[in-house]
């Protein structure tokens, strides 16, 4: 009964979520209150998971998702996103520019919002699509939509992946070592897959692009900073690389078995990120003024209270599951095939993600529920939590479609059909699902 009561819970979300239109945190908090009084868990006791569940996914996540979109609302503002996509431009020639584009998307941007990187990246996609060739508009599209989303789930600061470390308890530092290799490189390999799908006829301009007037009419808001004077651009990246070498040295001490407190100190990712966040802010006094970067903050704060309470949801649902006994039942299932434990842990990890994407259509809510679903039952496992994590990161990518609001961004800004984002968008996300699973099991039998 406690496996039909959380299926019950999980597809009454899915569908208060997509048919009543509820917001995702409301919907949450209705399957966590099913779930704890329909499995028994009590009234006074469900409640308690959900408040104890929310503490202790705050005390884990909370100022490194709040630092980190401050960062990047600062930079943001500066448009040093924006002047980084130039040089990329500038810098590379056509054929690499889509393996450019993807690489940079995957490893640099993750710490802004998916919705800001595109309406950054779309100009670019559409001025330098048709100077690649005939299908330069797809390759394009193609190579920002796996590189956002590859980045997102996968590299530190991403949204997606701060979460999942946070839910499954895994050092941010370790996630760091993996996920830096594993987001860029499944984005390179989609890419690549996906320009050799176009040679044939797949693409159909005529039905695949929407007419030019599409995009000439949109209003995309550039950064405030536009005219103002910037500091060169490895200087504004800096309140990015800076935390992420902080987190990494860290890690490799530990590692190497060099245990200090003042290494620990440093190689903390709270401390990082707000010396990352403090650089920015720096930065941004100095090149918009005090005015300009206040303003800055004060975007960043109303965007960080509903990524901090849809999260700390999120681990209110994981708690009230820890509550029903269910890490019992689904320990027996990660475990039901002794012949291979690895890949059957990994492909229910991935599955359970996938298929909450897929009805959900967000790729942040399905991997924070899943993630909630699946760390009850981590310490049962005998699969290293890094690589159950990277499962659901790489399942929580898988085809996103017309049910994302991210879908119609995207058709919007690159100038496609339907059809085309279908075509590009969640071709892509598809691919690189299903690209990074097998790299996911190979660590599987490494780490």
């Amino acid at each position: 009964m406690v496996i039909l009561h959380t299926a019950i819970a999980i597809a009454g979300i899915v569908a208060l979520i997509i048919k009543a239109k509820l917001d995702p945190v409301i919907a949450l908090i209705i399957g966590a209150l099913y779930l704890g009084l329909a499995t028994g868990v009590g009234f006074t006791e469900t409640v308690g998971a959900i408040t104890l569940g929310f503490g202790d996914i705050m005390a884990e996540v909370g100022l490194l998702i709040g630092f980190g979109v401050l960062i990047g609302s600062l930079l943001y503002e500066m448009g040093a996103f924006q002047k980084m996509v130039t040089l990329l431009v500038n810098g590379v020639g056509g054929r690499r520019l889509p393996y450019a584009l993807t690489a940079a998307m995957s490893t640099v941007f993750p710490s802004i919002y998916v919705d800001v990187q595109v309406v950054l990246a779309s100009p670019v996609v559409r001025s330098a699509g048709p100077q690649i060739g005939q299908r330069g508009l797809p390759l394009m599209a193609g190579a920002l939509g796996t590189g956002i989303f590859a980045g997102y789930v996968f590299v530190i600061p991403g949204l997606a992946a701060v979460s999942i470390a946070g839910l499954m308890s895994i050092p941010l530092g370790t996630w760091i070592l993996y996920g830096i290799i594993l987001g860029p490189l499944t984005a390179i390999l989609t890419t690549l897959i996906f320009r050799l799908m176009l040679r044939g006829r797949y693409w159909k301009p005529s039905a695949d692009e929407a007419a030019d007037e599409t995009t000439d009419s949109l209003n995309t808001e550039e950064p405030s900073a536009a005219r103002a004077t910037m500091p060169p651009l490895i200087v504004c990246l800096l309140p990015i690389l800076v935390p992420l070498v902080m987190i990494a040295g860290g890690a490799f001490a530990e590692l190497f078995g060099a245990t200090h407190d003042a290494i620990a100190f440093i190689g903390d990712a709270n401390i990082a990120l707000f010396v990352g966040l403090l650089g920015a802010y720096l930065l941004a006094r100095r090149a918009l003024g005090a005015e300009g970067s206040n303003q800055a903050m004060s975007k960043g704060f109303r965007t960080t209270g509903e990524i901090l309470l849809i999260t700390g949801i999120g681990g209110s649902l994981g708690a009230v599951i820890a509550e029903t006994g269910l890490d019992a039942i689904l320990a027996g299932l990660f475990t039901a095939d002794a012949g291979a434990p690895v890949i059957i842990s990994i492909l229910l990890a991935w599955s359970i993600a996938a298929l909450l994407h897929l009805a959900i259509g967000s790729v942040s809510v399905a991997a924070i529920a899943a993630a909630g679903i699946i760390a009850p039952v981590l310490g049962s496992i005998d699969v290293s939590p890094i690589v159950i994590g990277l499962a659901v990161a790489s399942g929580a990518m898988f085809a996103l479609q017309v049910n994302s609001n991210f879908f119609w961004m995207f058709k919007s800004l690159i100038g496609l059909s339907t059809q085309g984002t279908l075509k590009t968008l969640t071709m892509v996300t598809s691919i690189a699902s299903v690209v990074s699973l097998p790299l996911v099991m190979v660590l599987g039998f490494i780490v």
